[in-house]
């Protein structure tokens, strides 16, 4: 699909050239692109249209502080706790303080909140009507009924369509990052770490034709990696592609063993990635086994409102027990008027499927969910490769820890996506960046059709469900053995087939799969503990004397 919008076209069709790249479309890369935008031409690339992202499909809400009995403080305690201590306090205090004021500013750009009658105040922020997730001592999460990123991703894109700085190159696949030292070989391409990024080569879908993004300042928002696992909550689209790129570009990652497994997806034949939204505990629904009981209470004390990684265990737990397919999340006990007003999405998905939320509990089962390590930035989101940043569920910033608390990501999103175009704009004014140098050619010489797309789709299978029998919500040294071992055979054949092929978008998201894959289970094999996310068999401890300190992971480079 040709640019929404081109301020500058290029006379070479191939040859694409801005100031800012965007490669992602959710909340922190829009974000982005708005505050530059005026500062620069701005060209977001997006893999399928310019709002399907995670973002879109986020129901629970932001986490802020608007409350009079709610702080700053209370809420860093929180985020804090549920990191089970590796987040960086002096990220998770910045993160927090900046929440209110970026949260009016989405108000500003016509982003629909809840509000209360009940509420007075001098503007609609102090009259937020806010909810509650597993995980916060407050209530804090404001929202838009049960469908928050959908709206928020409706005002932002609204906004990035009418500026005439922005160009959305839509159904475009980001193939690799291209720096400063790039050169592309038979079966290799090769960096250093002494480098700068100037831009990406890019797959059109429609023409199938490979071309060059050239810009002076990169930015990875490629939103998360849950369909490394067969089951998830997450869109199609998210397969850890700036995660992917980022590393075989030489940059460092951190922390990619912690994989939050939300605790409460709709368990149905006919359903897919389907999430039943945390704020429906927050209400006040119980989680129950088939036989009526409610377990929570032997697992925590805050029984279902307890961080994400206890639920999801204790599901994990019980499903292995009984034998039983799923368990159960019952609000049936509210008031039918108020669910339906509550979860009016949530309601109309379920009785697609045959189930009344108002009548009866909703079956429901764990699935992989959100990435909390990723591509490991500072606190204005650059990576260590210059002139490339990272935000949203593509980097680890230190927020998030060994386990996020439920409705940061938004909030984490927004203000690192402020941040980074902070700093990104004044270093375009200083005017000091090397000349971009040429990038080279996208080379397929000697590449030909694929005519055994069998064996994408046959490692696409395999990978996934490697990585949920041997590396999901409990692990152990025997099954990453397993999954490490078969993992360098698959990272082997997918090699070959790559550089012997043209790309298609499936072998691109493929070879980003199978390199995230790896990685996670190298992080996991590395920590020899269990803490937030990763909990293994033989070390079920946490060890602060030993592995309260970040898993960093850089990739070997060759000048």
């Amino acid at each position: 699909m040709a640019a929404v919008n081109n301020p500058t076209p290029p006379a070479d069709g191939d040859l694409i050239e801005s100031d800012f790249l965007v490669i992602g479309s959710g909340v922190a890369g829009l974000t982005f692109a708005l505050k530059v935008a005026d500062h620069g031409t701005v060209a977001i690339v997006t893999k399928k249209g310019v709002a399907d992202s995670n973002t879109n499909h986020a129901q629970g809400g932001i986490a802020s502080v608007f409350d009079q009995a709610d702080s700053f403080e209370l809420h860093v305690e929180d985020t804090l706790k549920a990191g089970d201590g590796l987040c960086h306090p002096e990220v998770v205090r910045m993160v927090v303080a900046n929440g209110p004021r970026l949260i009016k500013e989405l108000m500003d750009l016509g982003v629909r909140f809840n509000t209360s009658r009940r509420k007075q105040g001098p503007d609609k922020a102090s009259r937020l009507d806010l909810g509650r997730e597993g995980g916060h001592s407050c209530n804090r999460i404001v929202h838009s009924q049960d469908m928050t990123g959908r709206e928020v991703e409706r005002a932002l894109v609204e906004k990035v369509l009418r500026h005439p700085n922005i160009a959305v190159y839509q159904d475009h696949v980001a193939i690799d990052l291209i720096t400063r030292s790039t050169r592309i070989k038979r079966g290799t391409v090769t960096t250093t770490h002494e480098d700068f990024c100037c831009g990406a080569y890019v797959l059109e879908r429609k023409t199938n034709r490979v071309k060059t993004f050239s810009s002076r300042i990169t930015l990875l928002a490629t939103g998360g990696s849950g369909k490394v696992y067969l089951y998830t909550s997450n869109p199609d689209i998210a397969t850890g592609d700036g995660i992917a790129m980022a590393y075989r570009a030489g940059a460092t990652v951190a922390n990619l063993e912690f994989v939050q497994f939300h605790p409460t997806c709709l368990y149905h034949p006919a359903a897919k990635n389907f999430l039943i939204s945390e704020a429906v505990r927050g209400e006040g629904g119980i989680l129950i086994d088939a036989r009526g009981r409610a377990f929570m209470q032997d697992y925590d004390p805050q029984k279902d409102l307890a961080c994400r990684d206890v639920v999801a265990r204790a599901i994990d737990t019980e499903l292995k027990k009984s034998g039983d397919d799923s368990v159960f999340l019952d609000i049936s006990h509210k008031d039918p008027g108020f669910i339906k007003n509550r979860f009016p999405n949530l309601y109309r998905q379920c009785l697609k499927y045959g189930i009344d939320m108002t009548r009866e509990p909703i079956p429901v089962v764990p699935a992989a969910h959100y990435m909390c390590g990723g591509v490991a930035t500072d606190i204005h989101g650059r990576t260590d490769i210059h002139r490339l940043y990272a935000v949203g569920e593509t980097a680890c910033t230190g927020l998030h820890g060994a386990n996020r608390l439920a409705s940061n990501s938004l909030l984490e999103a927004l203000v690192y996506a402020d941040r980074a175009a902070g700093h990104a704009t004044k270093q375009l004014a200083q005017g000091n960046f090397e000349p971009l140098p040429p990038p080279p050619a996208w080379d397929e010489v000697g590449t030909t059709d694929s005519d055994e797309m069998i064996i994408v789709a046959h490692n696409w299978d395999e990978i996934r469900r490697l990585m949920w029998n041997y590396v999901g919500i409990v692990r152990s040294d025997k099954r990453l053995e397993r999954a490490r071992r078969r993992i360098e055979i698959i990272q082997k054949e997918i090699h070959d087939y790559y550089w012997n092929f043209k790309v298609v978008p499936d072998l691109i998201e493929l070879r980003n799969i199978a390199v995230v894959a790896e990685l996670i289970i190298t992080c996991a094999l590395h920590r020899k503990e269990s803490r937030g996310l990763h909990y293994t068999i033989e070390y079920p401890l946490r060890n602060d004397a030993r592995w309260r300190k970040d898993t960093i992971l850089r990739r070997p480079l060759v000048g």
